[in-house]
């Protein structure tokens, strides 16, 4: 992960992507764990936010309830696995295992390029241990290969064709993680691909927290400009003006407010004003270059 992450600190735009994250999470867990050799059912999404006692916030990366009622914590790193992580793993386990009174197991999906890879110590009386999950084995390259191949003959592509592309970043192979996520994101804008759009925009996700989990932060920024030009990215950034709208009605403009919520607030404000000059929600609607059910939510504000 990044060090934002390992340091407990959300990033900075937790709560705007948040819906991402947790759709990334819900695909994953339904859909992807079985590749990774986890073979029992995941029951719910579990919480990943934990607030210490000392007023401090941990984040974790995925928490399934799984059918046995114990929990499985997926983490994910980019570096070889250090004693100040396994120590890290080891505190999350033993707060969340107090706070919601279950047994806890922390797998850690690992893509560091080394042979060997720490996953216990021993410190008093007790040991430790993470189960490592490395998919170094599997070639993203020859997955990409057989995928354009379909392409080229345009042959149909369905959900199965597609599920071990969006692990590709977690294998091994020649590409780098940042190419087989912008492949990977511009593979599922083809023709040939026969899935519904909620299935698609759930793919993207888990494409797009792949990225904020394994890129640095000039690597993400460039899959972020891709990711905007799908449905998804279509999607954070409606979000994100809604919440800027909701913040700025909240905190006032004169107190300031960040990049990419002064859209909201410019939004709302000539909304308003068109309102008090006698147009209707459709005319606004259209002069705002949005959707009347957002100028009545604005206006009912």
């Amino acid at each position: 992960m990044e060090e934002n992450h390992k340091q407990g600190q959300p990033p900075g735009n937790y709560h705007l992507e948040d819906m991402v994250m947790k759709t990334a999470a819900q695909y994953f867990g339904a859909e992807l764990l079985q590749y990774l050799g986890i073979r029992q059912q995941v029951q719910y999404i579990a919480p990943t936010e934990l607030v210490q006692l000392e007023a401090r916030q941990m984040y974790q990366d995925f928490n399934y309830e799984l059918e046995d009622r114990s929990w499985l914590h997926l983490e994910f790193e980019s570096d070889p696995i250090r004693l100040a992580d396994l120590k890290r793993f080891r505190e999350y386990e033993a707060t969340t295992s107090r706070r919601y009174q279950v047994p806890v197991v922390t797998c850690v999906i690992c893509t560091a390029d080394v042979k060997k890879i720490r996953s216990e110590f021993t410190e008093g009386l007790n040991t430790y241990r993470i189960k490592v999950i490395r998919l170094k084995d599997a070639d993203a390259d020859q997955i990409f290969a057989d995928i354009q191949k379909k392409i080229s003959t345009s042959e149909i592509l369905k959900k199965e064709d597609l599920l071990p592309m969006l692990l590709s970043p977690l294998m091994g192979g020649t590409m780098r993680s940042k190419d087989r996520i912008r492949q990977a994101l511009g593979i599922l804008n083809e023709p040939v691909i026969k899935i519904e759009e909620e299935e698609l925009r759930k793919m993207q996700a888990v494409l797009y927290a792949l990225a904020d989990k394994l890129l640095d932060e000039m690597e993400l920024q460039d899959i972020k400009e891709v990711i905007a030009m799908t449905r998804l990215g279509q999607m954070l950034m409606e979000d994100g003006i809604e919440k800027g709208m909701e913040r700025g009605m909240e905190k006032g403009i004169e107190k300031g407010i960040e990049k990419g919520i002064e859209k909201g607030i410019d939004l709302a404000k000539k909304i308003f004003r068109l309102n008090e000059q006698g147009e209707t929600a459709e005319m606004i609607a259209k002069k705002c270059n949005t959707t009347e059910e957002n100028v009545r939510k604005i206006l009912e504000k």
